[in-house]
């Protein structure tokens, strides 16, 4: 079946998305790629250290990888741009995931500083995926200020909490005509199937994978949950119904 996810001008066959924080070692990266078949990581630009050949997170991504760079720490529009015109000159690529958040307790992203930042990069030809709060309104205006994808969150921030959002992802599946990645909160393989099997087209995590016991052997399982969920959705979930089905016949048996 072909089934490849396009965003921009790129087609991923995995839907997985990872992030590159909190590993107890950046040397983990290759490998946890390699088991999960995931094609894109994201990164924090204040991470990268361009003038350093030996303590380079870059230096651990393979170079098919796509790379995601973030603009984590941005608190308004403006620092959001000034991080993504630093990551595309320095080498990153035009892909760029916005990350505007002035709240320190919940790490809510702010939706209006999005939206602006949203329309500046795109307009100058870079590929936007935001991270938003799964609101209806502000989606759309993402489709309007030109993202190629929206990153609602299921939950909080590295709470581990899974898709406590469900109903509002639901909306923005049904409505949005962009590729829907859900983004934080995903704590168990289990939540990446189910936000697979609603109909998103992607996920993106990290904490799940990079505070488990084996990061590797984790890794394996969301990128196996992603397949099973994404399958299932196309395969088409069957009715929920309040009282039983039998799955055979009732009558003709025994004469009765």
């Amino acid at each position: 079946m072909n089934d490849e996810l396009i965003i921009g001008d790129t087609e991923l066959k995995s839907r997985l998305f990872i992030g590159t924080g909190k590993y107890s070692s950046d040397s983990l990266i290759p490998k946890i790629l390699e088991k999960s078949k995931c094609e894109v990581v994201t990164v924090a630009l204040r991470r990268i250290d361009l003038s350093s050949k030996e303590n380079n997170i870059l230096n651990y991504i393979p170079k098919d990888t796509k790379l995601l760079p973030n603009t984590s720490g941005a608190r308004n529009a403006d620092e959001a741009i000034r991080i993504a015109r630093l990551a595309k000159a320095s080498g990153c690529g035009n892909w760029i995931k916005i990350e505007i958040i002035s709240d320190n307790k919940y790490l809510l992203p702010d939706g209006y500083e999005t939206i602006k930042a949203t329309e500046i990069l795109a307009s100058e030809g870079f590929i936007v995926l935001p991270y938003v709060s799964p609101d209806l309104m502000v989606a759309r205006s993402l489709v309007n200020a030109g993202a190629s994808a929206v990153m609602p969150l299921g939950s909080p921030i590295g709470s581990n909490r899974g898709i406590k959002t469900r109903e509002l992802i639901k909306i923005l599946i049904e409505e949005i005509p962009l590729p829907i990645i859900v983004d934080a909160g995903i704590g168990k393989p289990s939540d990446a199937c189910e936000a697979m099997e609603m109909g998103a087209s992607a996920c993106l995590l990290n904490t799940a994978i990079a505070t488990s016991k084996n990061p590797i052997l984790m890794a394996e399982a969301f990128g196996k949950a992603v397949e099973a969920g994404r399958k299932a959705y196309l395969a088409g979930l069957g009715n929920k119904s309040y009282t039983a089905n039998a799955s055979s016949p009732l009558t003709g048996f025994l004469n009765k």
